[in-house]
Parts: C-alpha cells; structure tokens; sequence
C-alpha cells in the first residue's frame, strides 16, 4: 500500500478519536511539536526510518525523548505505530494529521515570498487575496524574504503560486524577444 495512503488512514484515525475525546486541538498541537522534533533532528528521524532498528528500540527512544511532552493519547497512539512497523512513515503520518486538522478547521496555509520583510498592511492585503481565492477567512501565512526575485512578490496557496515578481516579469520579456 502507498504511504500516503497508509498515513491518511493513521491520521484519520486519531483524528477521529480526537475528536470523539474532544482533544483535537491538544493533538494538533502534540503533532507540530512531534513534527518539527523530527524536521530539526535529523538524526532521530533517520532511526525512526531505519529498518536495522528494531520496533523495540524505536519505541523506547520515541517514549525517553517524548514520554512527558506528549499527551497519553498521542503517546499511545506512536506505540500504536511502532507495534504495527510503520515508525518510517511517522513523518508522513503526522503530516497528514496537520493538512487534515487545517481542512476541518478551514485553515489555508499560504507562503508569500519578497524581497523584504512585511509590513502589516501588506500582510492584511495578502491575506485578503488567499480569502478571495479560497474562500477561507482562517489563513497562516508563511514570510519568505529572497533578494534574488529583484521586486514584487511569489504567493504560493496550496498547489497554485501567483508570481507577481520583477525576476518572472524580465523572464516574460526576455522571451518574448528571443521569440
């Protein structure tokens, strides 16, 4: 079975008992905190994929280095994973958690990257454009800052991206001439 499939149906899962317990948001919030455990350690990320170590000693460093970070569900739930040998998909399992959470609670994420940083007004006029395009009012929005764009701005909401940037623009034109 695909991964993502396998991670869907983990994350729905908890999500489902979560909600059943009416711990959704304390979830959420273990599972960033687990996920980005992982995104900065790459080291305990590559044992928890590591098909050499055993499900045992997996489960035994999961509980030292989160035992009293975690809430008992979400502690339950990695021994649930681990018991089952799916640690190398825990990454994508708790990926799948967040991207559900944000759609059950109509939360847009959206990175806009410029070549400096954000003035709250221009924040406010991003935000209102992700809501026109989505139709979502709840949006985070991530600020990228990339000198090499020149000017303007690259809005990427989901799998579309707005570039509004001076780079795209002298590409367009640079084009145009050579056609």
């Amino acid at each position: 079975m695909a991964v993502a499939t396998v991670a869907s149906r983990y994350a729905k899962s908890l999500l489902d008992l979560a909600k059943e317990q009416g711990i959704t948001d304390t979830l959420y919030a273990d599972m960033k905190f687990f996920r980005n455990t992982l995104t900065d350690n790459r080291q305990l990320n590559l044992i928890l994929k590591n098909p050499i170590v055993r499900a045992e000693k997996k489960n035994a460093i999961v509980k030292s280095v989160f035992g009293n970070r975690l809430s008992p569900v979400m502690m339950s739930f990695l021994g649930i994973v681990a018991r089952k040998n799916r640690e190398a998909i825990v990454d994508s399992i708790a990926d799948e958690f967040i991207s559900q959470y944000d759609r059950m609670k109509g939360i847009q994420h959206a990175v806009v990257i410029t070549t400096m940083p954000l003035t709250e007004s221009l924040r406010e006029t991003f935000k209102a454009m992700i809501a026109k395009e989505t139709g979502l009012t709840q949006i985070e929005l991530e600020e990228r800052i990339d000198p090499k764009l020149i000017g303007g701005y690259v809005l990427r909401i989901g799998d579309r991206q707005i570039d509004g940037s001076i780079r795209s623009q002298l590409n367009n034109i640079r084009l145009q001439f050579m056609n």
